[in-house]
C-alpha cells in the first residue's frame, strides 16, 4: 500500500514530512527474500555475535547450554521482529513514522529517541571493536605500534571516520557491503574453528569443558539474565525493522528471508564462538571472549592480517545496517525539515563516542547484565505497545496520511498519546525496580519480558477505556 499522488501532495507540506520518512514508492520496493536473508546473515556474522556466545562460556556455561540459550533467545526475538515487519512492508513506512500511530505524531519521538540512544551505544561498541582490530593489525605489521601512546584510541577515531564516510553515501550502499562481508566472515569463523580443532586436539577436549555451575539454582541465576540479554541483543532491530521491510516486494519474501536467516545464522556463528572460546580454555588455560585479543596471540602474520581485515569489513557492515539506519531516521523524525538521514547518521556517530563504548565492553558481566539487560527494560515496553496498537487496537489498518499530519487521527493530546507514555513508564519502571531491590531481582533479570508484557496489557487496557468513553 502506498500513498497516492494527491495524498503525497497533501503531506509533503507538513512539518512532519521529509523525503527520508516518506512512504517508500513502488520503484524503491525491490528487496526480495535474498536481500533480507543476506541482511541478517551479514548482520549476524559479526564480532559481537561471537562475543555474546563467548561470554556465556566465560560466565560458566558448557557448550550445549550456550548454544541452546542463543537459539532460544533468537527464536523468541524473531516473533516481535516479524510482527513489526508487517506494517513496514504494507505501508512502506519507517519505524519512527509507525510509532506515531501508538505514541502520537509528536510522542513518537519518545520511542524513537530511546531506540536511537541504544543504537548509538551499539554504534560506539562496534566502532571501538573496529578500532581494536586496526590497532592489532598495525601492531602485527609494525610491532613498534604497540609503543604508541593511545594507539587504540587513535585507531578508534580512524574507524569512526570510515563509518562517517560510508554513511554519507546513503542506505543503498549497504546492499553492496552485504554481498562482500558475510561470505568472508563465515570463512574467517570456520578458519578459527579449524585452528581451534587442531590446537586443542580435536572436538573432544573442546566440547569436554564442563559447566561451572554445581547445581540447577546456580545455573538458573545465570541463565535468566543470559537469555534476557540474548533477546535484548536484537531487541533494537526488532523495533526498527520497518526501516528495512518498507523496501520489501512482498510480505512473504521479507518474512521468509528473515525467518530462515536470523535464528540459523546466529546459532551457527555463535556455535563457532562457543567452541573456539572453549578451546582457549584448553589451549591457554583461560576463556578469551574477544576474538581480536585472541588473534593477537597468533604467530602467523598473514593469518592475522587476513582475519582482521575481514573483521573490519563485517564490523563496518553491521554498524551501518543495524546501528545507523534506525537512529538516523529517529533523529530525522525529531525535526524532519532540518535533519536528513545523513545528518541523523552523523549525529549517531558523535553520540556513539559520548556513550563511552570502552566501558560497556569492560567485561562480560557489564556487557550482558548491564548493557543488554539495561536497555531491554526500555525496548521491551516499546515493542509491546507498538505490536498491541497495530494488531489489536487498529486491526492492521492505519490512516497513512494522518501519520504525517497534525490534527489527524494520531494527534491525541497535542501530539502525544499519554496512554502509550504511561504504559511505557509502567513497564520499564517495573523492570528497573528489580535492579534496586535485590529480593525482586528477577524483574530486572527478565527485563525485556517483564517490560513487554506489562506495557502490552497496560496499553491495551488504557486504549479500550479511551474508546469506550
Amino acid at each position: 500500500m502506498t500513498a497516492t499522488s494527491q495524498s503525497l501532495s497533501q503531506i509533503e507540506s507538513s512539518p512532519l514530512y521529509n523525503s527520508d520518512l516518506a512512504p517508500a514508492s513502488p520503484e524503491r520496493r525491490h528487496w526480495g527474500t535474498y536481500n533480507y536473508a543476506a541482511l541478517w546473515i551479514s548482520m549476524s556474522v559479526n564480532i559481537l555475535t561471537y562475543m555474546l556466545a563467548a561470554s556465556l562460556i566465560q560466565g560458566g556455561m558448557n557448550w550445549k547450554q550456550a548454544v541452546i540459550t542463543v537459539f532460544v533467545g533468537n527464536v523468541i526475538v524473531m516473533v516481535p521482529m516479524l510482527l513489526n515487519s508487517h506494517p513496514g512492508a504494507k505501508y512502506g513506512i519507517p519505524f519512527p513514522v509507525l510509532a506515531r500511530a501508538s505514541f502520537g505524531v509528536l510522542g513518537a519521538n519518545v520511542a524513537a529517541v530511546l531506540r536511537a540512544l541504544v543504537a548509538c551505544g551499539w554504534f560506539g561498541i562496534q566502532t571501538w571493536i573496529g578500532g581494536e582490530a586496526i590497532s592489532t593489525l598495525l601492531a602485527t605489521l609494525a610491532p613498534g605500534w604497540k609503543q604508541v601512546p593511545y594507539g587504540t584510541a587513535i585507531c578508534f577515531l580512524l574507524f569512526w571516520l570510515i563509518n562517517v564516510a560510508v554513511i554519507l553515501k546513503g542506505i543503498e550502499y549497504i546492499r553492496i557491503l552485504q554481498g562482500i562481508s558475510a561470505p568472508v566472515l563465515l570463512a574467517v569463523g570456520l578458519s578459527l574453528l579449524g585452528w581451534a580443532y587442531h590446537s586443542a586436539g580435536g572436538f573432544g577436549p573442546m566440547l569436554a569443558v564442563p559447566s561451572r555451575f554445581n547445581n540447577f539454582p546456580d545455573f538458573l541465576k545465570f541463565l535468566v539474565p543470559a537469555l534476557n540479554g540474548t533477546v535484548g541483543f536484537w531487541a533494537t532491530v526488532s523495533l526498527n525493522i520497518p526501516d528495512f521491510t518498507r523496501f520489501a516486494r512482498s510480505q512473504r519474501e521479507q518474512a521468509i528471508g528473515q525467518a530462515l536467516a536470523l535464528p540459523a545464522t546466529m546459532t551457527l556463528y555463535a556455535f563457532i564462538g562457543i567452541v573456539v572460546t572453549s578451546a582457549t580454555v584448553v589451549i591457554y588455560g583461560t576463556a578469551i571472549w574477544d576474538p581480536v585479543q585472541l588473534l593477537s596471540r597468533f604467530h602467523s602474520p598473514i593469518a592475522v592480517v587476513i582475519s582482521l581485515i575481514a573483521i573490519l569489513l563485517a564490523t563496518l557492515n553491521v554498524n551501518i545496517g543495524a546501528n545507523v539506519v534506525s537512529p538516523a531516521n529517529d533523529f530525522s523524525n525529531l525535526w524532519p525539515r532540518r535533519i536528513s538521514f545523513r545528518t541523523g547518521g552523523v549525529i549517531t556517530c558523535f553520540m556513539g563516542i559520548a556513550l563511552m563504548p570502552w566501558k560497556l565492553l569492560a567485561d562480560y558481566k557489564t556487557f550482558i547484565l548491564g548493557w543488554l539487560g539495561g536497555y531491554a527494560a526500555f525496548l521491551g515496553p516499546v515493542a509491546g505497545i507498538m505490536i498491541c496498537d497495530y494488531f489489536l487496537v487498529r486491526g492492521r489498518t492505519l490512516q497513512l496520511n494522518d501519520l504525517y499530519l497534525r490534527g489527524g487521527a494520531y494527534e491525541y493530546s497535542k501530539g502525544f498519546n499519554w496512554r502509550a507514555v504511561a504504559a511505557l513508564a509502567l513497564g520499564a519502571g517495573t523492570a528497573l525496580v528489580g535492579l534496586a531491590i535485590p529480593s525482586i531481582r528477577a524483574l530486572y533479570d527478565y527485563s525485556w519480558f517483564v517490560g513487554f508484557t506489562i506495557s502490552f496489557v497496560a496499553y491495551y487496557t488504557l486504549m479500550k477505556l479511551r474508546n469506550a468513553s
